[in-house]
């Protein structure tokens, strides 16, 4: 008899049948962290921003299921989160929040737990409207939970590009390089592309110290090269626009943090014409249901 695993999978591959390659394509990009407290969800909100500044449709999908992060740094309260796709009582785009500068935001509610459990109409129903977002959206931003959760693992996993945001402090540089090492343990033919991003720092060098520690040694043990895409600065107005529950690159645009997102987007921006691998998001969702069916 077939088990629940495999038959998630034949869904999966049925359902998604248009030409992946060819197609015009979201492009995903998961920010994670090794640990909580290192400024995850303002790096998402705020390259959220500055990508929309440069004509790119953004939605962000809020995969933190135990904190609600987003939608306190923005101030709004969302009625139904993807739990409600999940069980059929709305569409993916009912759902869709929008936020200042015309960003969007999708809620995850408990909806991934929920995931593993759902039937052949269920699961129909959840790809089908996953599928929608890559007629609205250029850039699909994954907002994940903190350490090395399943959930945190399986949207790592799934996702060809990782923004890996870590701090100064020992403990986040520790745990950003057990991800990484973790990621290779569970397929080390498949870890992502990991984009660095040191946040809070006194100044650059600092920044470059962390950034040269982690490449070196991810290269030395791991052989993972690692691109380093910037830094963000210790900016007491980036502490005021969370207080004002307004992303510091609307509240304070010429602010030192603000100029640093600008910067680091741009280069994420880039950097998508030189990679021949970029992920289709009918492709992920198909990785994300295959690693949550193991």
């Amino acid at each position: 008899m077939m088990d629940q695993a495999e038959n998630l999978r034949r869904i999966v591959n049925n359902r998604i049948n248009y030409d992946i390659t060819n197609s015009n394509s979201s492009r995903v990009i998961t920010i994670t962290s090794g640990k909580g407290g290192v400024g995850k969800t303002n790096v998402a909100v705020n390259l959220a921003v500055q990508f929309q500044k440069v004509g790119k449709k953004v939605i962000i999908i809020d995969a933190d299921f135990g904190l609600a992060n987003i939608e306190v740094l923005l101030g709004i309260v969302p009625k139904f989160n993807l739990s409600d796709v999940i069980n059929g009582r709305k569409n993916i785009t009912d759902i869709i929040i929008k936020g200042p500068q015309n960003i969007k935001f999708i809620s995850g509610g408990s909806g991934v737990q929920d995931l593993i459990r759902l039937n052949k109409n269920q699961l129909n129903y959840f790809i089908k409207n996953m599928s929608l977002l890559d007629e609205i959206a250029d850039i699909i931003l994954i907002d994940t939970g903190a350490g090395l959760t399943e959930a945190v693992l399986s949207f790592s996993k799934a996702a060809e590009e990782i923004v890996l945001v870590t701090t100064p402090e020992p403990t986040s540089i520790t745990d950003a390089y057990a991800l990484i090492k973790t990621l290779y343990i569970q397929d080390k033919n498949a870890v992502p592309n990991i984009k660095l991003l040191v946040n809070k720092v006194d100044n650059e060098k600092e920044g470059l110290e962390i950034s040269n520690k982690l490449k070196q040694v991810s290269k030395k043990f791991l052989n993972i090269e690692i691109e380093e895409v910037g830094y963000i600065p210790y900016d007491r107005n980036l502490i005021k626009s969370v207080k004002l529950q307004d992303p510091v690159s609307i509240s304070f645009p010429k602010s030192e943090s603000s100029k640093a997102f600008k910067k680091i987007a741009n280069k994420i921006l880039n950097a998508n014409h030189k990679d021949k691998t970029k992920l289709q998001f009918s492709a992920f969702i198909k990785r994300l249901m295959d690693v949550f069916s193991n």
